[in-house]
C-alpha cells in the first residue's frame, strides 16, 4: 500500500466539499479521479498536499500520516504535482525551474551558500547537471536557458511534469495535464504519461475531464459528485454507469 486515505470529510465554512473520501492505492497503480466541476477533485489534492488540512479522516503514505504536514515535508517524503492551471515560475529560466526542485536535495547550510564557500560549489554543479540530465529526457534541454514564460503551452505542461519529477517523487498528481489541448495533443500525451510512469517508475493519480485520457490509460477510476464517491471501478464499468453518465455528462450522454 502507497496511499490510504480513510474516511476523508473536509468543509469550507458550512460547505463540505469532501466527504467520506476513501481509496487504498497500490504502488504503481494509474487511477483516475473524475467528476463535474465543484466536485471536489482538486480539494482532494490539495488535502494530500498540504495546502489544506482536512476536517476528518487520516492521509496514510507509506504509514506515515500526512493530516498536519507541511507541503515541503510531504514533498519530501515523495509526493509532487502538477495543477490545472500552470504555476511554473514565469520569470525564472527552464533550466532554474527544475533546479528550484531540488531544494530538498541540496546538502550545505545557509551559511555556506551565504559566503560560495566549502561544498556550495560542488552542490551547485550537482544539481545542473541532474536538472539538464532531466531536461534532456523531456526534450527540453535547448530551451534551458529561455523564459519559462515564453515556452509553447505545450512545452509549459512538459516542464511542468520535469519539474515536479525533480523532487524524486514516488507518487504523481495529475491535476488535469490534457486542459487546453487538441485531440491529437491528448493522444500524445496519453503516451507520454505512460511513458513517464514506466520510466520514473511512478504511482500516479489523475484528474481529467477529457473522458479520452481517462478511459485509455486509468486501471481503475473513482467518481465524485458534490464532495460525495459516487462510483468506483474499472473504465468499462464507469463508462456504463447511469449515475455517472447523469451526474458528469447529463441524462442521455455516453462517455
Amino acid at each position: 500500500m502507497l496511499l490510504q486515505a480513510k474516511s476523508i470529510t473536509h468543509y469550507f465554512g458550512g460547505l463540505c466539499a469532501v466527504s467520506d473520501f476513501n481509496l487504498d492505492l497500490q504502488a504503481g497503480e494509474l487511477v483516475g479521479i473524475i467528476g463535474p466541476n465543484g466536485a471536489g477533485k482538486t480539494t482532494i489534492f490539495n488535502l494530500i498536499t498540504g495546502v489544506y488540512r482536512s476536517t476528518q479522516g487520516s492521509f496514510q503514505f507509506e504509514g506515515t500520516e500526512l493530516v498536519g504536514l507541511r507541503s515541503n515535508r510531504i514533498t519530501d517524503l515523495g509526493i509532487a504535482r502538477t495543477f490545472q492551471n500552470i504555476r511554473l515560475f514565469q520569470e525564472l529560466t527552464v533550466l532554474d525551474n527544475v533546479r528550484i526542485a531540488n531544494y530538498g536535495q541540496i546538502h550545505y547550510s545557509p551559511f555556506v551558500s551565504l559566503f560560495h564557500i566549502g561544498r556550495f560549489g560542488l552542490e551547485e554543479d550537482r544539481t545542473i547537471d541532474e536538472a539538464m540530465d532531466l531536461l534532456a529526457v523531456f526534450k527540453l534541454e535547448d530551451y534551458a536557458d529561455e523564459t519559462s514564460k515564453n515556452l509553447p503551452y505545450g512545452l509549459q505542461r512538459r516542464l511542468e511534469i520535469a519539474r515536479a519529477l525533480a523532487t524524486h517523487p514516488k507518487l504523481l498528481l495529475l491535476d488535469e495535464p490534457a486542459a487546453g489541448m487538441n485531440p491529437n495533443e491528448i493522444m500524445l500525451l496519453m503516451d507520454f504519461i505512460q511513458w513517464i510512469r514506466q520510466e520514473f517508475k511512478l504511482t500516479i493519480i489523475l484528474i481529467e475531464h477529457q473522458m479520452r485520457l481517462v478511459m485509455g490509460i486509468c486501471e481503475r477510476i473513482k467518481v465524485l459528485d458534490f464532495g460525495a464517491t459516487i462510483a468506483e471501478g474499472l473504465p468499462a464499468e464507469i463508462q456504463n454507469n447511469p449515475k455517472v453518465l447523469e451526474a458528469y455528462l447529463g441524462e442521455g450522454a455516453e462517455l
